[in-house]
Order: C-alpha cells, then sequence, then structure tokens
C-alpha cells in the first residue's frame, strides 16, 4: 500500500453483497448488516447489466457513508471511480492494478484476488495493491468451483506486510482458525445475507476478533 495511503480499518469483518436483482431489496439486505458494523461493505453482483450495477452501488454509498463503512466496488474499478466508492477489489480477469491504483489515486482501497498463490501476492502488493485476498478456504456455495487455500498460506504471506482477507465457506466456527493463522479481515456472503437474522449473523463473526484480541 503507498505510503500516503490513509489509516482504514484493516481488521473485522468484510461483508460481501449477494447477486440481488431488486435494489431496494438489497438495501433493505444490507443495512442490517451495515447496523452490526463491518470493517468494509463490497458490492459484487455477478448477474447484473452495468446499468443496474450503477444503480445499486450508488444506492449503496449514502447507506454506508451514513454508518461510517468503506465501500469496494467488485471486479470494475471504472464503476468504483464513477459512483466515489472508496476503492475497488479485482480478480484475475478485471483489469491492470497498477493502472487501477494511478486512476483511483493514492488514498483508494484496491485489492487483489490471489485465490491460492503467494507468487501472485507478491505480484500485488508490488503493483499497490491495499490487501491481499486468498481463498476459499472451505467449501463455498457462493463460488462451489473456487481453487482451495491453506492455511500456511497466510502465515507465509504475513512477510508483505499487507492486510490479508480470507474467504469461502467461513462460518463462526470455522473463523478463529483463521484469525490465529493471520487472517486481518473475514469475508463473507452467504453465511451473512443467507442468515435467518444477518444483523446477528454478523455480531457473531465480530466476536471472533473480539475474542482473539481478549
Amino acid at each position: 500500500m503507498p505510503p500516503d495511503t490513509p489509516s482504514w480499518p484493516r481488521r473485522g469483518l468484510y461483508a460481501i453483497t449477494p447477486d440481488e436483482p431488486d435494489s431496494v431489496r438489497l438495501l433493505a439486505r444490507v443495512r442490517p448488516v451495515l447496523d452490526a458494523g463491518p470493517a468494509l461493505l463490497q458490492y459484487r453482483n455477478k448477474r447484473a447489466d452495468s446499468a443496474l450495477r450503477a444503480e445499486q452501488a450508488s444506492a449503496l454509498l449514502p447507506l454506508c457513508r451514513a454508518r461510517g463503512v468503506l465501500l469496494i466496488i467488485n471486479d470494475d474499478w471504472r464503476l468504483a471511480a464513477t459512483v466515489g466508492a472508496d476503492g475497488a477489489h479485482l480478480g484475475s480477469d478485471d483489469g491492470d492494478l497498477r493502472q487501477a491504483r494511478k486512476a483511483l489515486g493514492a488514498a483508494a482501497i484496491i485489492g487483489a484476488s490471489c485465490y491460492d498463490s503467494i507468487d501472485r501476492a507478491r505480484l500485488a502488493a508490488d503493483a499497490g495493491a491495499s490487501y491481499v485476498a486468498f481463498g476459499a478456504f472451505f467449501p463455498s456455495l457462493t463460488k462451489p468451483g473456487a481453487r482451495r487455500a491453506h492455511l500456511p498460506l497466510l502465515t507465509a504471506s504475513a512477510s508483505l506486510n499487507l492486510p490479508q482477507v480470507a474467504i469461502g465457506g467461513i462460518t463462526p466456527s470455522n473463523a478463529p482458525s483463521l484469525i490465529d493463522a493471520g487472517a486481518d479481515l473475514i469475508a463473507v456472503v452467504g453465511g451473512l445475507f443467507d442468515a435467518p437474522d444477518p444483523h446477528a449473523a454478523a455480531l457473531a463473526y465480530l466476536a471472533c476478533f473480539k475474542d482473539h484480541d481478549a
């Protein structure tokens, strides 16, 4: 991360939105999760067209601002720039990270999916990533075909001195093992938004950090 990037919540719950086609329903689903106090919210909707993505991202921004939660846009740094989000998350097919950093500026939070690869994490760090994300660590209903990552990867990548995000099938029961191994942020989709009470689910994930840091 560039030295002049301002501080941001580098530890805690990283909530990721579900593929929700109804914008009103999306906001209603996100609101209780935001009220629990995640570190970040990532807007992700793989099924939406560009118009709906712009509409939903724009609607989420004031909701996040009102609660002091930073908004990250999945896949599309140009959309992040257009709506004034706090940053973008880029996968392997989402463009050049250096280009995104140059366009969004030093203050933007730019994350990189590194899957199960420490080499990809090193390249992302060199390109100016704000954090590196690994996973799936456990079987995931959101991405059932995702590559599997393993706990030693978190230990190995600690030398990069970047926040480490763990994703993939994470529950409040298995999250502590990831935090113990070095995960700074726990990224969750289904465990939050498919839960009977998303607010309570978010608090359960956050409690894993409190218990670890106690």
